[in-house]
C-alpha cells in the first residue's frame, strides 16, 4: 500500500466512525421531539423486523409530540407494541387511526443519564478512531520493512495520521458538547 492509500483508507474509516456516532446521537432524546427518536424502532411487519420509518409516516407537529401514521392501518397495534417494548420510555396513545407520542419534559436525573449515554457513545467513537490510527501505523511499519516506503515518508505519514486522529477527536468533542447542551436545555 502506498502512503496515499493508507492515509485515504484511514480517513474514510474515521469518517465512518463519526457517522455511526452521529446516528447514535440522533436516537438520544433531547428536550424536543424528533422523528429520529423512533424511526429505527423495529416493527414486526409480515414476519420480519422492519424499521418504523419504512412502515409509517412520522411527523412532529409540536415540540413535544410525535405522530405516527402507518401506511397500512392493520399494523397500528404492532407499531404500538414495538414502541412500548422499545427503550424510549414513552407510552403511545392509539386512537385507531394514528399513534401520538407525548414527550414529557425530561427530569434533571434523566438529562444526566442521557448526557452520560452521549459521552459513552463519543468515547466509543474515539476508541474506534484510535484503533484505525493504530492499524494504519502498523501498515506504515510493514510498508517500510518491505522497502515500499522510505524512512522520511514513514515519519511524515505517521505525523499526518496523528493529525487526522486529533482532528477527528476534536470533531467528536464538538459534537458531544452540542448534544450535551441540547440534552441539558430545558
Amino acid at each position: 500500500m502506498t502512503n496515499h492509500l493508507i492515509y485515504n483508507d484511514a480517513e474514510q474509516k474515521m469518517q465512518k466512525a463519526l457517522e455511526v456516532m452521529v446516528n447514535e446521537f440522533k436516537g438520544i432524546r433531547t428536550g424536543r421531539a424528533s422523528p429520529a427518536l423512533v424511526e429505527n424502532i423495529r416493527v414486526e411487519y409480515y414476519g420480519s423486523p422492519t424499521p418504523l420509518k419504512q412502515v409509517a409516516n412520522i411527523s412532529v407537529p409540536e415540540p413535544r409530540m410525535i405522530i405516527i401514521k402507518p401506511y397500512d392501518q392493520t399494523f397500528l397495534k404492532d407499531i404500538e407494541k414495538a414502541i412500548m417494548t422499545s427503550d424510549t420510555g414513552i407510552n403511545p396513545n392509539n386512537d385507531g387511526k394514528l399513534i401520538r407520542l407525548n414527550l414529557p419534559p425530561l427530569s434533571e436525573e434523566r438529562r444526566k443519564q442521557l448526557s452520560k449515554v452521549a459521552k459513552d457513545t463519543a468515547e466509543k467513537a474515539k476508541v474506534a478512531i484510535r484503533n484505525i490510527r493504530r492499524d494504519s501505523i502498523r501498515l506504515v511499519e510493514e510498508a517500510e520493512k518491505k522497502k515500499t516506503l522510505t524512512e522520511d515518508a514513514k515519519f511524515k505519514l505517521k505525523d499526518d495520521l496523528q493529525k487526522l486522529t486529533e482532528k477527528n477527536e476534536k470533531q467528536i468533542d464538538e459534537l458531544l458538547n452540542k448534544k450535551t447542551a441540547d440534552i441539558m436545555e430545558i
